[in-house]
């Protein structure tokens, strides 16, 4: 029998020299290998675990339950935001109301490119929408993504370099593991029915579609917000509101200011 893997998280409620050396022991007895094990949050500690059997992740949390010098908060099968923190040390933040919108700020690109490229590795469809002021690193942050995650990335409308708008694509770019990005602000601005055709096509695709502001993109299409599989959120502080008047204003999406692309 292959070895499944688990998520550990516990909180230290009594903090001594020995308590990890402890734990580590435990695991030991009980054979189950520690893959990776990082501080989550502060006073936690979280472990992506292997184990052969059920049995020994019922025993191990049985034990658990009776020590007074750690709490444990969870055991489970790990998910993406558990494997973003072991191996970052934080947990991405998620709107508490909407469990699909994720937060970021600037200064945590590297865990937002690193999300992302998680989100590119899976197969099939999924549709993810950022929201974020400009030059705020939005497109640079899905391009680096898209390289980490080893995937071709396609801009079907962008403000990148210069204005891009595609009409149509070459054959070879009709493939399922590309991925297609379109910013909801440019292509509402120049929403010539061939751009929108061309884009209806590639959302029935079952590849990555990114979206750059969602909000815009929803308000103009067919589309909901609904639709989407997840929101991310970037700001340069935690306390930023993003907001669309100064984009509606901003002469960085009129076609007489900068140099277009067309195809």
């Amino acid at each position: 029998m292959e070895k499944k893997e688990w998520y550990l998280e516990y909180e230290i409620q009594k903090n001594r020299p020995g308590l990890l050396g402890d734990i580590s022991s435990l695991l030991g007895m009980l054979s189950i290998n520690i893959v990776t094990i990082n501080g989550v949050d502060e006073g936690r500690r979280g472990m992506l675990l292997l184990a052969r059997h059920d049995e020994q992740i019922v025993r191990l949390e049985l034990i658990l339950r009776t020590m007074d010098t750690i709490q444990m908060t969870k055991l489970r099968e790990p998910k993406l935001r558990d494997r973003m923190a072991v191996r970052h040390g934080r947990y991405i933040q998620r709107d508490a109301d909407d469990k699909k919108t994720f937060r970021f700020i600037r200064d945590e690109l590297g865990l937002l490119v690193d999300f992302m490229a998680e989100l590119y590795k899976q197969d099939g469809h999924k549709l993810i929408g950022i929201r974020g002021l400009p030059r705020v690193g939005k497109t640079e942050s899905i391009v680096a993504a898209s390289v980490c995650a080893n995937k071709k990335w396609l801009f079907v409308s962008s403000t990148l370099l210069k204005q891009t708008v595609r009409d149509k694509l070459i054959q070879d770019e009709y493939n399922d593991n590309n991925l297609f990005i379109i910013d909801g602000v440019v292509s509402t601005k120049r929403a010539s029915d061939k751009h929108w055709q061309l884009v209806r096509e590639i959302m029935r695709m079952p590849s990555i579609k990114v979206i750059e502001h969602p909000d815009i993109f929803v308000e103009n299409t067919e589309y909901s917000i609904d639709d989407f599989d997840y929101i991310i959120e970037l700001r340069h502080d935690p306390d930023e509101e993003i907001t669309y008047e100064l984009m509606h204003k901003n002469t960085m999406f009129n076609g007489s200011d900068f140099g277009e692309f067309e195809f």
